[in-house]
């Protein structure tokens, strides 16, 4: 039997047992802490019983961990550069349980949850990162060469969920300096995230969603600080600062689809789902309002990767209260056939004020309101090019963002009825 010791881990200094998870011949069981219960912080509220009891998780359908768990394991381009690892070091997949991924992470996860006892990675030099190299690397990892670069890549870009290549860094402001950012930072350093293009995105994928993250922010959706890093050779590079890290401070986030343990690779969901979690989990009216306020924003700016790990919600581990975290991944996607990959009251590919309209009556948003929101979005919408100019997105872009652009139509006699 596999064991891990999981710790709440609020600063390097500050950690609490939550518990034992184990494998036992591929089942997999957990169970809390009797201390970490007297704290009260249910860490996931919907899926795993917050009480004295081992837990086997027998939700086998959506995926071998626990959601809980599985929140700190990488998606897409993290698991790539973890399973190229692996085989680099002469390890077959199929003998890798997911505990051994967990602690391989060890204390480098994203979030405040970490593993005991952590495995010893491949020791890099990466004091100082040049995002020019490593985006030219993660390129060539993606289409399956071998490169000396990938334990650098690794150390970086192994925790961070999505599909398109990324890095954890470290960024000072006061000198521009760029370091790795998979751990503790020295003071004066920021965690963000940088994201790289691949062969199929848009030329200036950067600037696109830098200008996505701007026209978001001017009507209001919470959006962590946002900017592009450029290099001497020309590149633009979208950068998000880390809502689970203020300074060495470290947040328990839990994405939604985990919360509800809903497999995201699979568009099984609906935002009436969404609003209802938002609307139990926060008990906070104004948290269900900025979940509806994205789902408008994603509607009319062609934002259909809208997947369940594509919200979350964050804790604050002083009273216990949840509240949805700040906007990410908004940018210009195509969802699965063309359609988004959460519905809009069952609509998935052509949803319309009436389908607004019906979920915000189940989730006790008036007509009133709901249209307000709908004409201060399409408003912020229809300056498109004035943000796309900001951010230096190119003639293209402005046009092919634009031409996706969709409309819900004009409230008849007034804005606000």
């Amino acid at each position: 039997m596999r064991k891990l010791e999981v710790r709440f881990t609020r600063s390097p200094k500050n950690a609490l047992p939550v518990g034992t998870l184990a494998d036992d011949r591929g089942r997999v069981y957990f169970e809390y802490a009797p201390e970490f219960l007297t704290t009260g912080l249910n860490l996931s509220p919907f899926r795993l019983p917050f009480e004295t009891m081992l837990f086997e998780h027998s939700d086998r359908d959506f995926g071998p961990l626990p959601g809980l768990f599985d929140d700190s394991l990488p998606d897409g381009w993290g698991l790539l550069l973890m399973d190229r690892y692996f085989r680099k070091i002469g390890l077959r997949l199929d003998t890798v349980s997911p505990l051994d991924r967990l602690s391989w992470l060890g204390t480098r996860t994203m979030g405040a949850l970490t593993y005991f006892p952590p495995q010893a990675g491949e020791d890099v030099d990466a004091s100082v990162f040049d995002l020019h190299d490593l985006a030219r690397h993660s390129r060539e990892i993606l289409t399956g060469q071998a490169v000396d670069i990938l334990p650098q890549l690794l150390k970086a870009g192994g925790s961070p969920g999505g599909a398109r290549p990324k890095v954890l860094i470290g960024y000072q402001p006061a000198t521009g300096k760029v370091v790795s950012g998979e751990e503790d930072l020295p003071e004066g350093f920021e965690h963000w995230i940088v994201k790289f293009a691949t062969k199929q995105d848009a030329d200036d994928a950067g600037p696109i969603e830098y200008a996505y993250s701007l026209m978001a922010r001017s009507i209001g959706i919470d959006m962590p600080p946002t900017r592009l890093f450029e290099t001497a050779e020309g590149d633009r590079f979208f950068g998000v600062k880390r809502f689970d890290r203020d300074g060495n401070r470290r947040f328990h986030v839990h994405t939604f689809g985990n919360l509800i343990q809903a497999d995201f690779r699979i568009p099984s969901s609906d935002y009436g789902d969404l609003l209802k979690v938002a609307s139990i989990l926060t008990r906070n009216q104004r948290d269900v309002l900025r979940a509806f306020r994205r789902m408008v924003f994603n509607v009319l700016v062609h934002n259909r990767d809208d997947h369940v790990k594509n919200f979350a919600f964050i804790l604050d581990d002083a009273t216990g209260d949840w509240s949805i975290t700040p906007a990410y991944d908004l940018s210009f996607t195509a969802g699965p056939g063309g359609e988004h990959s959460m519905t809009l009251a069952g609509e998935g590919r052509n949803p319309g004020r009436e389908h607004i309209l019906r979920l915000a009556e189940q989730a006790g948003v008036s007509t009133r309101e709901a249209n307000r929101v709908i004409e201060t979005v399409q408003i912020c919408v229809d300056r498109w090019s004035e943000f796309a100019a900001q951010a230096g997105v190119s003639g293209a872009g402005v046009r092919l963002v634009r031409d996706s652009f969709s409309s819900l139509g004009k409230v008849s006699g007034s804005s606000v009825e």
